[in-house]
């Protein structure tokens, strides 16, 4: 089953962390039951589906056992789909992503791109809509030291390339959708870069889906040196959401679902009169 995007305006996907260490909700939603109520509550909020992820990728962040992972996500992924809600898995193994799948989710979010081959075996089994994230290197290690000799050319054609490979073997170009991976593997400029020039990638015909809520570049751009906290970023996320809608994007990540929804349909409305 794959997830179908509205024509009107960008979806809005919402962020739900089921892990303790997460840069901005991690450990707030301690058992099954907490998660389940929190993805209704944001689907209630407004969000067009629930990314679910058992693993947190923040910089520096260290990589779970598959068995932690599938007992942190699997009861969550299961209540939210009992209960009719558009579920994305936010995953980089395989098994993880095929237990999730077999349970009704919709969306398959890998942050490392489908480098693997038994993920891209998987989203060709079930034929979800799948997100491709560019990400250089690791999370543990992803931030010492990024570098490119063109950041938006180089993260431009690997994501092109891999949705290309992606639906030369059967997905439709709609279920692909591509993410620069804002904050994986990039410098604060690298960031800035990419944002300024989203209508490349977009160019290119493939959905474009974009996570810039509360990311350290934009506590960068508030602060300088002193880089506002987590807390502190939420005028910048809706400002960066708003660049990222006018340069085409179709995916919204985010964590503060209602000011996200009203921002969409307030953008929607506008472009849509005479």
């Amino acid at each position: 089953m794959s997830f179908f995007l509205p024509n009107d305006r960008p979806a809005l996907m919402a962020i739900l962390n089921v892990t303790p260490d997460s840069f901005s909700d991690g450990g707030q939603f301690g058992t099954p039951e907490e998660a389940i109520g929190r993805g209704l509550a944001l689907m209630a909020e407004g969000a067009d589906l629930v990314d679910v992820g058992g693993e947190s990728t923040r910089p520096g962040s260290q990589s779970v056992a598959l068995e932690v992972e599938l007992e942190r996500v699997m009861p969550v992924v299961e209540g939210l789909v009992r209960a009719g809600v558009p579920v994305s898995i936010d995953t980089s193994k395989p098994d993880v992503a095929r237990a999730a799948l077999a349970a009704g989710v919709q969306v398959l979010n890998d942050v490392t791109g489908f480098r693997q081959e038994a993920m891209r075996e998987v989203a060709l089994e079930f034929r979800p809509a799948v997100v491709a994230m560019h990400m250089q290197g690791i999370p543990a290690t992803m931030q010492a030291a990024p570098a490119y000799d063109d950041v938006v050319e180089e993260v431009t054609s690997e994501l092109v390339q891999t949705a290309h490979e992606l639906t030369a073997r059967g997905l439709e170009p709609s279920q692909v959708w591509l993410d620069p991976g804002i904050g994986f593997g990039k410098s604060y400029e690298h960031n800035l870069l990419l944002l300024r020039h989203l209508s490349r990638l977009v160019a290119h015909g493939f959905p474009v889906l974009v996570g810039v809520s509360r990311k350290t570049f934009l506590g960068r751009i508030l602060g300088g040196d002193h880089p506002a906290p987590v807390a502190d970023r939420f005028e910048a996320s809706l400002a960066a959401q708003l660049w990222c809608q006018a340069a085409g994007a179709r995916i919204i990540r985010c964590h503060d679902v209602r000011p996200a929804r009203r921002v969409i349909d307030t953008w929607a409305a506008l472009a849509g009169a005479p």
